[in-house]
């Protein structure tokens, strides 16, 4: 299989580049030169799992390439599709079986959008380029065609997928500098860098990442939090060690860098408090960007509910505020302990419908040394900390 794999391989990933140009989603040459050079069915590693449709528990199959034809490997790895590649830590080819439930811990992106968020980030030929959640290595090699392998650092928390990475990257003839170690600290000894792009979210930007950034150069990262809120904010260092920016459109989400992640707890039991009707329909929560307003005003909260019956719960406090429909067309918010979650929701979901229920490409991003800022319609508008 792997003789014959490159020839093979020339079409199908000929063809989902094309699809990209045509959807407008890449339009600079040197990504999508990038996007036709690296072979994604090496990058897929000895296996993957491919997940069971829903309704029901998830139940992870392992797909193994040497029990695939070639033309069905390939088939998998140019659908412009994300392929998880570790669950729980545990490597697909590494699973002994199916998986029923299981966290995925690490995953190959799809191509798509990591090629959209090269193009966006702006890497060019002779950029310093750091990439953080090296994942598959997938990513880091798009990088090193544009920028150059030796102008490449990419970092990945994960043993066994930083070398899984390594092992890639090197068949496929690159050789950057990957680190196994905790991407929000960056990677000091090579910086400064023109350009980082994290494939992991964060609730903030580490201020010791930020100064690894040239003045002027640019990061790509996804904000999210326990809220399930998730944008993607372009943004430009400034000389003192701050940044400016913006979200950019669409509905991009990726796993949380692992210091970031919500703090584990036990099964969670909704306990009596203080009702009152709500003011906000709590669906609301589901929306994309109203998710998104939600989490900046609880911040350390996890929202567990979906639809009428949102949940949150304070994971620092236990303060609970759940939903339900009051059986006249409205709703009933019960609160318990001190911090009241859906009064701080209520006051920026509310913000935000005054102004339109823009969209998150709306909002902006302000990162001083003293503080991280989400914005809303402008310096008088409405804003909010980021928990850092």
């Amino acid at each position: 299989m792997a003789d014959d794999a490159p020839d093979l391989a020339a079409l199908p990933r000929r063809r989902l580049i094309e699809r990209l140009v045509a959807d407008g989603r890449l339009r600079d040459t040197d990504v999508r030169r990038a996007g036709g050079a690296v072979p994604r069915e090496v990058f897929l590693g000895p296996a993957v799992y491919r997940a069971s449709a829903p309704p029901g528990v998830t139940v992870w199959t392992p797909v193994r390439r040497a029990e695939t034809t070639t033309e069905e490997w390939l088939r998998l790895a140019y659908e412009d599709t994300t392929w998880v590649t570790q669950l729980d830590g545990v490597l697909a080819e590494h699973a002994a079986g199916p998986v029923t439930g299981g966290t995925p811990t690490s995953s190959s992106t799809l191509p798509g959008l990591v090629l959209w968020m090269v193009e966006q980030s702006g890497v060019r030929r002779g950029h310093r380029v750091l990439v953080i959640g090296a994942g598959t290595g997938y990513s880091t090699a798009c990088v090193c065609e544009i920028a150059g392998a030796a102008n490449t650092t990419a970092i990945e928390t994960d043993p066994d997928a930083a070398e899984r990475a390594r092992t890639a990257l090197a068949e496929a003839g690159h050789s950057p500098t990957l680190i196994t170690g905790e991407g929000l600290r960056g990677h000091a000894e090579r910086a400064p860098y023109d350009v980082v792009i994290a494939f992991c979210s964060m609730r903030h930007v580490p201020y010791g990442l930020l100064r690894q950034v040239e003045p002027g150069g640019t990061l790509l990262v996804t904000l999210a939090g326990w809220g399930f809120g998730h944008g993607l904010a372009l943004l430009k260092a400034d000389a003192s060690g701050g940044a400016e920016g913006r979200f950019l459109p669409g509905y991009t989400s990726f796993m949380a860098a692992r210091p970031h992640d919500r703090p584990p707890h036990g099964p969670v039991e909704l306990l009596p408090g203080e009702e009152r009707p709500s003011r906000i329909d709590p669906s609301l929560l589901d929306d994309w960007t109203g998710r998104f307003v939600a989490q900046l005003a609880a911040p350390s909260a996890e929202r567990l509910g979906l639809g009428d019956g949102q949940i949150l719960l304070d994971v620092a406090t236990g303060s609970q505020a759940w939903t339900r429909t009051d059986g006249a067309g409205g709703w009933t918010v019960v609160q318990r302990g001190p911090l009241r979650l859906w009064d701080a929701v209520e006051d920026a979901v509310g913000h935000w419908e005054g102004h339109g229920s823009p969209d998150l490409s709306a909002f902006r991003v302000s990162i001083t040394p003293d503080a991280q800022r989400v914005l809303l319609a402008g310096p008088g508008g409405p804003s909010w900390n980021l928990p850092v």
